[in-house]
């Protein structure tokens, strides 16, 4: 089994940053394929990015494309989101996902192991 813990977001300014972790203990490979979801209040979960188990292929929502950036850390079992010029609607709970295959994708059926979710608010 696959433990995903999320850490940073908090409440953040139109217009800033900041970073969010995603640590992986258990039975980690590196070879997963590694994803961060969100979802706001009263909408359904949608995809943010993905990244392959390198880090040599990432996938974004076109919303998010250009302002976030997802990376990964392999021998420290860490994935992140960096968020830029964040906007109001970027407001809403973010997942972190593990999926078993090494591809990065952006189907949520394809993620097997789900973090508790951390919140982002940002302030307009």
């Amino acid at each position: 089994q696959v433990q995903l813990v999320e850490s940073g977001g908090g409440l953040v300014q139109a217009g800033g940053s900041t970073r969010l972790s995603c640590a992986a203990s258990g039975r980690t490979s590196s070879n997963y394929g590694m994803g961060w979801f969100r979802q706001a209040p009263g909408k359904e979960r949608e995809f943010v990015a993905a990244v392959n188990w390198s880090g040599g292929t990432t996938l974004y929502a076109d919303s998010v494309k250009g302002r976030f950036t997802i990376s990964r850390d392999n021998a420290k079992n860490t994935v992140y989101l960096q968020m830029n010029s964040l906007k109001a609607e970027d407001t809403a709970v973010y997942y972190c996902a593990g999926s078993r295959q090494a591809v990065a994708q952006a189907r949520e059926l394809l993620y097997t192991y789900w973090g508790q979710g951390t919140q982002v608010t940002v302030s307009s």
